[in-house]
């Protein structure tokens, strides 16, 4: 989660795993997509149900669909000039392989994941041999005690736990300097449209590795941002699920108001189909939230869905828009600065999407010409600060083995303090230092942000009453459209992330859900429309962006191509000829020839 203006994003073999550690450690080089020998392509892009197909025909068993994403990985992720969205690989990944085929043989499936590889963020606990670190090494040293639930569900369902994914450390909520996509024990995560771009974060090497078809599909979390914005960097669907459906059991917390765990994949229906093996229909004793409803839900007498479905893949619908009723909000895509406005062509790729919403037989409305207003989540930085400094600590006492293990924020400072030199070389822990400052005290009012964490959350409530649901009832949508960020950035480890605009931040603080699909792409830059919906609202949300999806086919037929930079045209400069010896000697301009006005900025 990254904190900006506002509030944005605060958000296999053993052999193997030494050789890539080590190539890591070396900096071996390893090839780009135009050096591509010998990677294996014949499965990118293949869909979840492709997949499934052909393992039920016998033309590809799990332990080559496992081998076919691993060869990926070690050509295209590992090394200086990788993707680098692996920070490790499952020792036990061919195994699990193994005995999904072995029972797919005996005629048992287990789910529609079965034997289907999927990487997890490094904030989410597997009780394996991998770690779970938020990218630090504070949490480093003996793996957690056991699965988190989403990580069960996934055993449950027959899914090949392949990995983990980087991201930006602590979920992005060390530092207000931080860059997207970089931890320090991972370091930077690139983008696969240009290796020069950000990834965004904090799910950053989530985003990534789905769309270098590193895995079928990758688990990431977000508070604020940190699935959709990978999802539109990385030119990938997202859905990032209302807050309470699938479980943070197990998972590395910032706020147990604000975080869930949700789905990066190449289709909206690989997502879906996801979506429907790692949720919590009901309660699953180890988080509160999937027996409740969230924020925006509460003290308004609505209750938790009794049908929540067993599954998603049942709403993918390629006609999903015509019908469907939208509500276009602009608010904010101009950009958080006046003086930082956003790119003309960023701005018309976006209408050229609105565009294809009514060409597909939707109607669309225009939210802001018809006046209405979505009221800003002002208390949401201060509930974050609140609710870190406990949740953390709670999550510290489920480890032990690692240096902050039964400890307290306040242990986590101390750690980066005693080893800046790799887990601060770029950035402070100034959010760390602001949080452990925070009196829990609920009815305390905080001199700095004049309100109290009751105070805060009720602000946040009536932001979702009086936003998204506001603005469902008042005109009769099924869903309000925004774009949901600007394409990546240039990764900067110096003056950190270039966020201009982001919308996330309109279901964030209520808790409510947001289907991200690719929208279009500026000068090779991805670019992603968002779908907003109230809580629980997954199905129709699912069935307009599949629908959106069918009609544009934006990434299909914008595959990243690991360039070196984006944009990679009109950039070569000029050719220079040496000079001659015998060249036509320059006459001298006289002084008094030369026009005296200066140009601005030279």
């Amino acid at each position: 989660m990254k904190t900006i203006k506002p509030i944005f994003l605060i958000l296999a073999t053993a052999a193997l795993i030494l050789t890539v550690r080590a190539d890591r450690q070396a900096g071996v080089p390893t090839p780009r997509a135009d050096r591509q020998a010998g990677v294996p392509t014949r499965l990118n892009e293949a869909t979840i149900a492709q997949l499934q197909a052909e393992m039920a025909s016998g033309k590809l068993t799990s332990v080559e669909l496992t081998n076919y994403y691993l060869a990926r990985i070690r050509a295209l992720d590992q090394g200086a000039e990788g993707v680098n969205s692996i920070i490790e690989l499952n020792p036990d990944a061919l195994e699990m392989a193994a005995h999904a085929d072995e029972l797919r043989r005996h005629g048992t499936v287990l789910g529609p994941l079965h034997g289907i590889p999927i990487l997890l963020k490094d904030n989410i606990d597997t009780g394996d041999r991998m770690q779970t670190s938020a990218g630090s090494f504070a949490l480093v040293g003996q793996p957690a005690l056991q699965d988190s639930t989403v990580a069960h569900n996934l055993r449950a369902g027959g899914a090949v736990i392949l990995g983990k994914t980087n991201l930006s450390e602590w979920a992005n909520f060390r530092s207000f300097e931080s860059t997207s996509g970089w931890s320090g024990r991972g370091g930077q995560t690139n983008n696969p449209y240009g290796l020069d771009r950000n990834p965004c974060g904090s799910s950053s090497g989530s985003g990534a590795a789905a769309s270098a078809n590193f895995a079928a599909v990758s688990l990431g979390s977000e508070t604020d941002g940190s699935i959709v914005c990978p999802g539109n960097a990385n030119g990938v669907a997202a859905i990032k699920p209302t807050v309470g459906l699938t479980s943070r059991a197990g998972v590395v917390p910032i706020s147990h108001t604000q975080d869930t765990v949700g789905i990066h994949g190449r289709t909206v229906a690989d997502a879906a189909v996801t979506l429907g093996v790692i949720q919590s229909r009901t309660f699953d004793g180890r988080d509160r939230a999937t027996g409740g409803v969230p924020l925006g839900w509460q003290h308004t007498g609505r209750t938790r869905p009794t049908n929540i479905p067993t599954g998603y893949a049942q709403f993918l619908d390629p006609h999903g828009l015509q019908g469907a009723r939208l509500g276009i909000t602009r608010a904010g895509l101009n950009g958080f600065d006046p003086n930082v406005p956003t790119p003309q062509p960023v701005l018309d790729a976006f209408e050229a999407a609105v565009s294809a919403l009514t060409a597909a037989g939707a109607t669309v409305i225009d939210l802001d010409a018809e006046g209405f207003t979505f009221p800003s989540a002002d208390g949401e930085l201060f509930v974050l600060l609140y609710e870190f400094k406990g949740d953390i600590a709670a999550y510290f006492a489920t480890r032990v083995g690692v240096p902050v293990a039964g400890g307290t924020l306040q242990d986590a400072i101390d750690f980066n303090n005693a080893h800046g030199d790799v887990e601060m070389p770029f950035f402070n822990q100034d959010i760390f230092n602001l949080s452990q400052s925070i009196t829990l005290d609920p009815n305390f009012v905080d001199p700095r942000f004049g309100l109290s964490y009751n105070q805060a959350l009720r602000i946040d409530h009536d932001a979702g009453v009086n936003g998204i649901d506001a603005a469902l009832s008042q005109f009769n949508l099924d869903a309000v459209v925004s774009a949901t960020d600007n394409p990546a950035w240039s990764t900067d480890l110096l003056y950190g992330d270039h966020f201009i605009f982001g919308t996330s931040g309109l279901a964030a603080a209520p808790g409510y859900p947001i289907v991200q699909v690719p929208a279009s792409v500026v000068f090779g830059a991805p670019l992603g429309m968002s779908f907003f919906g109230t809580a629980f609202s997954e199905p129709i949300l699912i069935k307009i962006a599949s629908g959106f999806e069918a009609v544009t086919q934006v990434r299909a037929h914008n595959l990243p191509t690991f360039a070196d930079t984006v944009p990679d045209r009109h950039i070569q400069g000029t050719t220079l000829h040496p000079p001659h010896r015998n060249a036509t000697p320059v006459v001298p301009v006289k002084p008094q020839d030369v026009k005296k006005k200066i140009p601005h900025n030279i």
